[in-house]
């Protein structure tokens, strides 16, 4: 075993989904940087073609995730793909007895049905070829969740068992289903959050390290699920929360 190539990934294709911005575009760079042909995907294309410009191996590819027959297409379109990572989400801050049928559509689709769409398109052809690796981002709200999360932590936990049953039925043909928890991160997403002082510190206390983790602290994950490094790896989900989910309740007692 050469371990000092463990995590590299020269001679493989990554797709990243939601590479535009925030988690999957610095998914997307440390894929690259660790030698894989990236196509960035994302529905904003030129979002994504900013990614390209900031790495070598990068390319761009637009996609709508919420309409089924592009993404049949882009699967046939790409070809070989060893790598795909799932990180396009959305989220509607609402109590669930205040949810319209739109706000509940539109969370589950993106969430969950994209999910599986990506899943049925590009698994496929990795069992054909008896290898690859699928990962996608859940949320510490598949495990924990708080007022006004209801829907998102279904769809987050929904993800979860999905990509497990994936496991399974791919992991005998050589191909790992395997999803990322992150706890709160800075981007676009969060914003809402962190627009109020109290409530972003409140978050911030909530973890063991004491603050909201940036985009790029979820990449090592990425690239350790992408690579050999994990190679027995598989329908599980890696938490990286600072500790979030470790801590019950949000008091101190004293000491």
């Amino acid at each position: 075993m050469d371990y000092a190539r463990l995590f590299r990934l020269d001679g493989r294709r990554a797709v990243v989904v939601g590479a535009g911005s925030g988690i999957g575009r610095e998914s997307a760079l440390a894929l690259a940087a660790h030698g894989a042909q990236v196509v960035c995907v994302d529905r904003d294309l030129a979002a994504a073609e900013g990614t390209t410009h900031l790495g070598e191996g990068l390319s761009a590819y637009e996609l709508d995730v919420l309409d089924r027959d592009a993404v049949r297409r882009c699967a046939e379109e790409l070809g070989v793909v060893d790598v795909l990572v799932h990180s396009a989400a959305t989220n509607v801050r609402k109590h669930v007895l205040d949810y319209s049928d739109e706000e509940f559509d539109r969370v589950v689709d993106l969430n969950l049905r994209a999910a599986f769409d990506l899943v049925r398109a590009f698994g496929p052809g990795m069992a054909e070829r008896g290898r690859g690796s699928i990962i996608a981002f859940s949320s510490i709200r598949s495990l924990t969740v708080e007022p006004g999360q209801g829907v998102y932590a279904a769809t987050k936990a929904g993800l979860v068992q999905l990509l497990r049953a994936a496991a399974a039925e791919l992991g005998p043909r050589g191909v790992r289903v395997n999803a990322i928890a992150p706890g709160v991160v800075e981007t676009p997403l969060t914003a809402q959050i962190r627009n109020v002082p109290e409530w972003a510190e409140a978050y911030a206390a909530k973890s063991a390290l004491g603050r909201w983790s940036r985009p790029e602290e979820l990449a090592g994950a990425v690239v350790y699920l992408a690579s050999d490094a994990s190679s027995f790896v598989t329908g599980t989900q890696l938490v990286v929360d600072g500790g979030w989910t470790a801590i019950d309740g949000r008091y101190t007692p004293p000491r």
